[in-house]
């Protein structure tokens, strides 16, 4: 057998479907994935789960209660899920969704200019991390002497992201 480590790498086209998140309260969770980031519920499964997406996709976010109803978010200093993060196709979509997120009273609990991309970060109503960002074009990612890869974790403006946002 092959060793997996020396096989050809994943197909380029890859990409990560969906998340599906435990939640404490459904209502609650789909109040902020629909209400403040403006996701849109497909389908639900009366009280115990529901599907929401942008686009009309089947579901780019899967939610349920089914192990978790009135549950508490995992302690500090346990594994599980860092934050699933939601990509915006441009500058003026990430910085309309940090208007939404300001206007809902969401603290943020960081943002960064990572030369490739520029993100928000934040959580949602149960604890999870939830990354808000959008990639730079790869012809303007930062890169060393070498040609490598050279990512950076330097202040986002916020108020230049702002002022960037759509007017939708």
């Amino acid at each position: 057998m092959t060793d997996p480590m020396h096989r050809a790498p994943i197909h380029p086209d890859t990409r990560v479907g969906h998340v599906h998140l435990k939640v404490s309260d459904l209502d609650r969770a789909i109040g902020f994935y629909a209400g403040v980031l403006g996701f849109e519920v497909q389908q639900r499964y009366g009280r115990q789960a529901a599907f929401l997406s942008a686009g009309g996709y089947h579901h780019h976010i899967g939610l349920n209660t089914w192990e978790s109803r009135d549950g508490m978010p995992p302690a500090p200093g346990t594994t599980g899920l860092y934050h699933a993060a939601f990509l915006y196709p441009d500058r003026a979509s990430l910085g309309n969704a940090l208007a939404r997120v300001i206007a809902a009273g969401i603290a943020l609990e960081g943002a960064a200019d990572h030369g490739v991309s520029e993100a928000l970060y934040l959580r949602d109503p149960d604890g999870n991390g939830v990354e808000l960002y959008r990639d730079r074009p790869p012809a303007e990612w930062p890169r060393d002497e070498r040609g490598n890869l050279a990512m950076v974790n330097a202040p986002l403006d916020l108020q230049a992201l702002l002022d960037d946002a759509s007017q939708d």
